[in-house]
């Protein structure tokens, strides 16, 4: 769901444009948080992707014909919160392909793409799974925890990929054609979960994996007025804390599933609730943590919260 202004990623005018050495691939990250590894190729794609977890993908599917630039690289790094630079805006500007996420979880990326003369194709990720709001409801933006999705957005890449070289356009649809096979198997391993623990109930803090726990056949008993006020950066009232706590004291969920990424006095409080209630606690990331590639960091979830609901 949108966040509040008071937590939507902004753009930081005033920076002083600083030449960038090239876009690059891997782990290492700058002063900006933008990943970049070894000198741009001028036969490479030049490709921006507003999380790593994007960046990842389309690695993934272009190898050795893309540099990529993640802007949002730093595990640590609360993607709500981030305010966006001048560097950055001088790299989109060169990109000829932009991968975002949309639905209002990134809108910097747009905001710079406005202000900027740039021609590149964007992916919108959001825009590509063709979800929407519930009626009465807000949408669920981490797309990247549907598997279907992200098939979709691995084809979406692909395509765009091919565009900016089709010389090259078959590999980039055989990379992608083994991408979503192991997209396959974390579907399976979904449908073993619901198979096993179907409408077993757990907790979250904010909707970060709500995507898997559905595919997963489990049932979210949280609040929805406390995850919202969570992802929203608002205080929860003391009601529905206490409703939320005793999720875990009286043992009516199997697990809590919350993001390790954002936390605060009363995500704590829901955390030592489930640990002193021996209720199992999976924490997921909304970025790649470090070392991992989008499908192992996938596998370690599902894996993780199918072992957390055998406990």
């Amino acid at each position: 769901m949108p966040s509040s202004p008071s937590r939507s990623l902004a753009l930081m005018a005033g920076a002083t444009l600083a030449l960038l050495a090239g876009c690059g691939s891997s782990s290492d990250s700058g002063s900006d948080g933008s990943s970049a590894s070894g000198p741009a190729s001028s036969s490479r794609i030049p490709v921006v992707a507003s999380t790593n977890v994007y960046g990842d993908i389309v690695e993934r599917i272009g190898g050795d014909h893309v540099d990529v630039t993640s802007i949002i690289s730093d595990p640590d790094q609360d993607p709500h919160s981030y305010e966006a630079d001048t560097q950055n805006q001088l790299t989109l500007s060169k990109a000829k392909v932009v991968v975002e996420n949309g639905g209002g979880y990134d809108d910097f990326v747009d905001r710079m793409l406005k202000s900027s003369d740039s021609a590149a194709q964007v992916i919108n990720a959001v825009k590509v799974s063709g979800k929407t709001a519930p009626k009465g409801g807000e949408l669920n933006e981490h797309v990247w925890y549907d598997f279907p999705t992200v098939a979709k957005i691995a084809d979406s890449i692909a395509a765009a990929l091919g565009r900016a070289d089709a010389t090259d356009a078959a590999t980039f649809t055989r990379n992608a054609e083994t991408f979503k096979a192991r997209l396959t198997r974390l579907e399976s391993k979904e449908a073993q979960i619901k198979k096993e623990h179907g409408g077993a109930g757990i907790g979250i803090t904010e909707p970060v994996p709500l995507y898997m726990t559905e595919a997963s056949g489990l049932v979210d008993k949280t609040p929805a007025e406390f995850s919202e006020a969570v992802e929203e950066g608002s205080d929860v009232s003391p009601r529905i804390l206490r409703e939320t706590l005793a999720l875990y004291s009286d043992k009516q969920v199997k697990a809590l599933v919350y993001n390790a990424q954002t936390s605060g006095p009363q995500t704590e409080k829901v955390e030592n609730a489930a640990k002193a209630a021996g209720v199992a606690v999976v924490p997921v990331t909304e970025t790649l943590p470090k070392g991992k590639d989008y499908l192992g960091w996938m596998t370690s979830n599902v894996d993780a919260l199918a072992g957390a609901l055998a406990e």
